[in-house]
């Protein structure tokens, strides 16, 4: 089993900046392709970005394409998403995930989840 920790979420105006972590514990980190997820009140849960194993490989879907940077640190069992200039849809339920191989579809583990709210 590998257990997801998220933190950093909470309340931010428009155009402001958060960090997201995923503290990763129980298997080998480093064997893992990680991703974040986010889903709003009466939407689907959507892969927001992902980043391989070496971090060779990034994903990240159009809307925060210029915004969001997926990075980890193997040597930490972590994952970061730096959110800048974020927008009133930018809130969500921001969850970490991992799976042994990308893409980050049907995720193997999942995290808790985090609130983000970006009040406009």
């Amino acid at each position: 089993q590998l257990q997801l920790v998220e933190s950093g979420g909470g309340l931010v105006q428009t155009g402001g900046s958060l960090r997201l972590s995923c503290a990763a514990s129980g298997r080998t980190f480093s064997s893992y392709a990680m991703g974040w997820f986010r889903q709003a009140p009466g939407k689907e849960r959507e892969c927001v970005a992902a980043i391989s194993w070496t971090s060779s490989s990034t994903y990240y879907i159009n809307s925060v394409k210029g915004r969001f940077t997926i990075s980890r640190d193997n040597a930490k069992n972590t994952v970061y998403l730096q959110m800048n200039s974020l927008k009133p849809e930018d809130t969500a339920v921001y969850y970490c995930a991992a799976k042994t191989i990308l893409p980050m579809t049907r995720p193997d583990y999942w995290g808790q989840g985090t609130q983000v709210t970006v009040s406009s």
